[in-house]
């Protein structure tokens, strides 16, 4: 269809998420499987033990699970403290974890540890500033917690923002009260795909929440082509995207264009479509980019294309820069679940 559409069905019993933009599948989510902790979960964790050198701490969460602070300095071993989940863990790895907690909805972020009432800066209307702002001190009001308001609030009628606010508070009041205690317990659950594709996508054209929607849009055709490493690029260009257990390698390739521009081509075609394979793959951590062949001169709009591309993506991604062996690396933050073992049978 054209237009904006998001569909919500489940594959292989897991709750799932589709953002489809004029027939293009430009988003996917799925709910992981089982009790894992997941990203937005929060926790009274116990200080375990810390890493000498690392200036980091392990945690205990429960039913053995455990995590790694990065910012342990001050905690001592035992010691209880609120943490949030900020990623997935690699196999064997210990989950990570801040002790920065937030509780971030559709037009609102609470944030306990930060006073401060604040507008997003993508909102740059003064008039619409200020009604936000007023709309902030009342849902706020006589609370020494600090806020956000998201640029989705953007025109958005006032009471719907409102009741966005209380339950955010509520659920912060709530949360930050138990955090007195001695043995580790799980304090909120992280957000499914279903909710998480509420809360971070822009209103779409069209919901699709009946079962079977993945199929009637188009979702599952599309899903078929992660199935494959191979993608194919604008000017018979391609990229194979491929996760090892260190890293993820993009290889680049040219294709049948045998121009002395070919290079140059396929490389800007990969920078503009790399965020998207990278989001729906569900793919983070060191990415090395194997590029065609170029001239110097040509890195730097390489790299200007690049950085474009991840701009409009919502998930941090580090463009490290060259290696000595001409390929590009980047650090991107492992906030989605890899889908290719999510996929439908």
């Amino acid at each position: 269809m054209k237009g904006t559409l998001v569909a919500l069905d489940h594959i292989n019993g897991r709750a799932a998420a589709a953002l489809m933009v004029e027939g293009r599948l430009q988003d996917f989510l799925v709910t992981p499987e089982g009790d894992a902790p997941t990203p937005g979960a929060i926790y009274r964790a116990i200080a375990d033990r810390p890493l000498k050198g690392q200036g980091g701490m392990m945690l205990r969460l429960p039913d053995g699970a455990t995590a790694f602070l990065r910012q342990g300095k001050g905690l001592r071993p035992g010691q209880a403290l609120l943490v949030q989940v900020t990623g997935y863990a690699e196999g064997g790895k210990a989950v990570p974890v801040t002790h920065k907690v937030l509780f971030k909805s559709r037009y609102a972020i609470v944030t306990p540890d930060a006073p401060g009432l604040n507008i997003s800066r993508t909102i740059r209307d003064e008039d619409e500033r200020d009604r936000l702002l007023e709309i902030a001190h009342i849902g706020m009001d006589g609370s020494d917690y600090g806020m956000i308001l998201r640029s989705s609030c953007d025109g958005v009628d006032a009471d719907d923002i409102e009741e966005d606010i209380a339950d955010m508070r509520g659920a912060a009041t709530e949360v930050m009260a138990g955090a007195e205690g001695n043995t580790p317990e799980l304090l909120l659950n992280g957000p499914d795909a279903h909710h998480l594709g509420w809360r971070d996508w822009d209103a779409p054209d069209l919901v699709a929440n009946a079962d079977g929607s993945f199929e009637d849009h188009g979702v599952l055709d599309a899903l078929v082509e992660l199935e494959t490493t191979h993608v194919t690029l604008s000017g018979g260009a391609s990229i194979y995207v491929e996760p090892t257990r260190a890293l993820v390698a993009v290889d680049v390739n040219t294709g049948g264009d045998t121009s002395p521009a070919a290079g140059l081509k396929a490389n800007l075609a990969c920078a503009r479509e790399l965020p998207r394979q990278l989001r729906l793959r569900g793919l983070g951590g060191q990415i090395t980019l194997d590029l065609a062949p170029m001239a110097k001169k040509d890195r730097k709009l390489f790299e200007s294309t690049l950085r474009s591309a991840f701009r409009a993506d919502t998930i941090d991604t580090s463009l490290v820069g060259w290696t000595p062996l001409g390929h590009y690396e980047l650090q991107r933050k492992r906030e989605r679940l890899p889908v290719l073992g999510c996929l439908p049978k």
